[in-house]
């Protein structure tokens, strides 16, 4: 099911044994447009103190009383790395966290989680059938020296927290169009599907769903996020309404609308490749 990011800020975190806090930010990467993390603040349980979750420790949430379950502990959390939530989230951060938790390398794999769709599967392995070993030391030095290579000569890969992009000016091939209102993002796999863009500067006022596949560009300095469209396809575009469930043959006019294929038969193809069909 496809839900509104804007709805899981100050959704509770449960530990195992108590809540560690409530959600204040999100970190996704914004190459694969997958949620990494959740920005948690403990309030008074630890001086107000920001830790990151990972969707891989997430359990079944309870959407009616607004909760996420998570397999760790307070103390683990207590113990886990610092983290300055202020600045970008680099890979290095990354691998001391992960190593801490004895998470697998989500990046390692053709899939949005590793080899997999779902977060879930990095620890039970696909369909549940392995189990995945917490990276050994040597493991996570040649990650490090991997990544320190493409840090080197691509720039220092990092996330990007939601909050920045809130209000971000669209802009259209040949011209504005709005500004980002939300993102919608799958809770199965926190794959960030589109981005709600308010159009209320442009054409009437109201909200056109954009796929974050159609995403060319999003630059930081000037706060604009570019997409491969026109201002006219995005004017005649199906309107969002927040109120309403977003269903797959929705999903599927917005995609007809736009003559672009959707997200879903890739993946499919991609699953069935996984699974030798």
């Amino acid at each position: 099911m496809l839900r509104n990011v804007n709805n899981l800020e100050s959704y509770a975190i449960r530990a195992t044994d108590g809540i560690i806090g409530r959600v204040k930010d999100f970190y996704f990467d914004d190459e694969a447009w997958v949620i990494r993390y959740l920005v948690v603040d403990t309030g008074t349980w630890l001086s107000s103190r920001k830790v990151l979750i990972s969707p891989i420790a997430i359990g079944h949430p309870d959407w009616t009383e607004r909760v996420l379950p998570v397999s760790i502990t307070k103390e683990q959390v207590k113990n886990s790395p610092d983290i300055d939530t202020q600045k970008p989230v680099s890979r290095q951060h990354e691998i001391r966290y992960l190593g801490y938790y004895g998470y697998p390398y989500y990046w390692e794999g053709a899939g949005l989680w590793g080899d997999g769709l779902d977060p879930s599967m990095m620890i039970t392995g696909y369909g549940g059938s392995r189990s995945v070993s917490p990276p050994t030391q040597s493991e996570a030095e040649t990650t490090y020296a991997r990544a320190d290579a493409t840090r080197q000569q691509n720039g220092d890969p990092h996330l990007r927290s939601y909050r920045a992009v809130m209000d971000y000016h669209v802009q259209a091939t040949d011209g504005d169009i709005g500004h980002v209102e939300g993102l919608l993002f799958d809770d199965e796999t926190w794959a960030v599907r589109y981005i709600i863009a308010n159009t209320s500067n442009w054409w009437l006022g109201h909200q056109v769903l954009i796929a974050t596949q159609w995403i060319q560009r999003l630059s930081w300095s000037d706060a604009t996020m570019a997409v491969n469209l026109t201002r006219q396809a995005v004017k005649g575009a199906p309107p969002y309404d927040s109120e309403i469930l977003l269903e797959r043959n929705q999903e599927m006019k917005i995609h007809e609308h736009y003559g672009r294929p959707g997200y879903w038969a890739a993946e499919q193809e991609r699953g069935r490749t996984r699974s030798g069909l």
